[in-house]
């Protein structure tokens, strides 16, 4: 007797062992996402000509040697804020000729490279002066895209300059977007006056 019983506990004991090696894991919890709203954020670098209406918005800059991409994204190797010219410094000189652009475009037109040959020309002959590019654009669509539009502009301008031998490091670009038209008129030639780049310089 004394023996079933032993047995009935060992087998107990075997089965309590096993038991509790096969238990179960416990689940992980899944965490859902809530579905998109339909509310999504626009870019400049992907927004499409709006209707103007926006609030201002700064002026886009980029110091020497330095570049945003299409969309006015942050340069590869940014300059500290103290060490990138003021605007102020620079004045406009008529050796440097302002180059002009179709709507909401940023491509360097056949004429108006040879507009920016010959200002090539000159930066090259004046080694010791720095040049700002300013970035425009027309009054139609928003603050935020024209600045972008701008920007993009402007480097556009200053990648020619640079494939034709101009150091990049003596350029510094800026987008002004709608702030500063020539002409304040509603017309098609007004507008397009405005849709330029526009060239100043400073003494090294």
């Amino acid at each position: 007797m004394p023996s079933r019983c032993v047995r009935l506990m060992v087998a107990l004991l075997i089965l309590g062992v096993v038991a509790a090696g096969c238990a179960k894991k416990p689940a992980v919890p899944v965490t859902t996402v809530p579905a998109p709203t339909g509310d999504a954020t626009t870019t400049a670098s992907t927004a499409t000509a709006a209707p103007a209406g926006s609030s201002s918005s700064q002026p886009a800059m980029t110091a020497p040697g330095g570049g945003s991409g299409a969309g006015g994204t942050t340069p590869s190797n940014p300059t500290p804020p103290g060490t990138r010219p003021s605007p102020k410094e620079f004045v406009a000189i008529p050796e440097l000729r302002d180059v002009f652009f179709d709507f909401d475009k940023y491509d360097v037109r056949p004429g108006d490279a040879k507009v920016l040959d010959a200002n090539a020309s000159w930066l090259k002959s004046n080694p010791d002066n720095l040049v700002l590019i300013e970035g425009h654009c027309d009054e139609r669509g928003t603050n935020e895209y024209n600045l972008a539009l701008g920007e993009r502009r402007a480097k556009a301008t200053m990648n020619y300059l640079v494939s034709q031998g101009i150091q990049a490091s003596r350029i510094t670009i800026i987008s002004y977007g709608e702030e500063r038209p020539l002409c304040s008129e509603k017309t098609e030639d007004c507008w397009a006056k405005n849709r330029r780049a526009h060239f100043l310089v400073k003494p090294r």
